[in-house]
């Protein structure tokens, strides 16, 4: 089974990876949250950090693109080539109002015919391996029967399929039965994306859907570090473990940012997931989400790796 860490806009960035990487490992692919080309053509300066290659050492890493003009996504592979890249992942999947409103992302899969042409420019030209990750549509299940013929034209690295429709943003449960009809038609090699965010939820995946043999994840790492090693048959983290992943990250953000404030945010939102693998964490978590200084988030963190043991799966 391969395994793929999902790109989640603003999460999982270069420190993130590289703390997964070196304190749990168990991805086969990491995947960069995505690149958005700008009109002077030049990566942002976040991109360009996420995309460095001392910052994805050892790792097998595939930036994400977000545009829905063919040439702005062949310059920008053509300059990931440069940085040592060999496939470019294009995002039909973000469901964000903000992207999909402007035909990007999931909101491309409205506009078929357009898409089409897209697909027909890149894939004929894209000097690197292309794989695709997609939902099923905008509005309905159905319309991944059009976009499944579509997709069948083009050599993909992979198809990655995240099985609801927009609309679903991630609400109600995966269309399975799609993801089904996708592994008898597709003529692409698949991915599943959605849900997993346990050993047992992989293990059910592969048991209705066996010939499946990778999957991404996103949430359920953001809960569980240590998962993908899991998934493989490793152990699951420890407190040791868990706390020297904490300081990577931290010691990371504190470096590349400034302010505490800015500091606090990244650490807010990692807590936001990864207080529910505690036991009685409810009311540190609170505390974080109130902290206004690192060195009082600092005193509340030692305590509550201090104070609390890890749930009981």
């Amino acid at each position: 089974m391969r395994l793929y860490l999902a790109p989640l806009e603003g999460i999982t960035g270069w420190i993130y990876r590289s703390a997964v990487y070196e304190c749990f490992g168990g991805f086969d692919k990491y995947f960069v949250p995505f690149i958005r080309p700008n009109q002077m053509g030049h990566f942002s300066a976040r991109e360009k950090k996420d995309i460095l290659p001392a910052h994805n050492a050892g790792m097998r890493t595939v930036p994400q693109i977000l545009t829905n003009q063919a040439e702005d996504f062949l310059r920008t592979a053509a300059k990931l080539k440069e940085y040592g890249y060999e496939e470019v992942n294009l995002n039909l999947g973000c469901p964000s109002k903000t992207v999909v409103t402007k035909r990007r992302g999931a909101g491309f899969l409205a506009e078929p015919e357009r898409l089409e042409v897209f697909l027909d420019e890149i894939f004929g030209k894209c000097p690197i391996r292309i794989s695709v990750k997609t939902r099923l549509g905008m509005e309905e299940p159905g319309e991944f029967t059009r976009l499944l013929k579509l997709y069948n034209k083009y050599p993909m690295e992979e198809l990655i399929i995240h099985p609801r429709v927009q609309k679903d943003f991630y609400k109600n449960t995966p269309r399975l039965e799609m993801f089904e009809i996708a592994l008898e038609e597709s003529r692409n090699p698949l991915c599943y994306n959605g849900d997993i965010n346990s050993v047992s939820d992989a293990d059910r995946l592969q048991e209705r859907f066996p010939q499946t043999d990778a999957i991404m994840m996103g949430r359920g790492v953001l809960t569980d570090p240590s998962l993908a090693r899991q998934i493989k048959g490793g152990r699951r983290a420890d407190k040791e473990e868990l706390r020297r992943f904490h300081d990577l990250l931290y010691s990371g953000y504190c470096e590349e940012m400034s302010g505490d404030r800015t500091i606090l945010y990244k650490m807010k939102e990692l807590w936001f997931y990864l207080a529910d693998i505690f036991a009685d964490s409810k009311k540190y978590a609170k505390k974080i989400k109130k902290a206004e200084k690192c060195a009082v988030y600092e005193k509340i963190v030692e305590e509550m790796f201090r104070e609390c043991e890890l749930k009981e799966r």
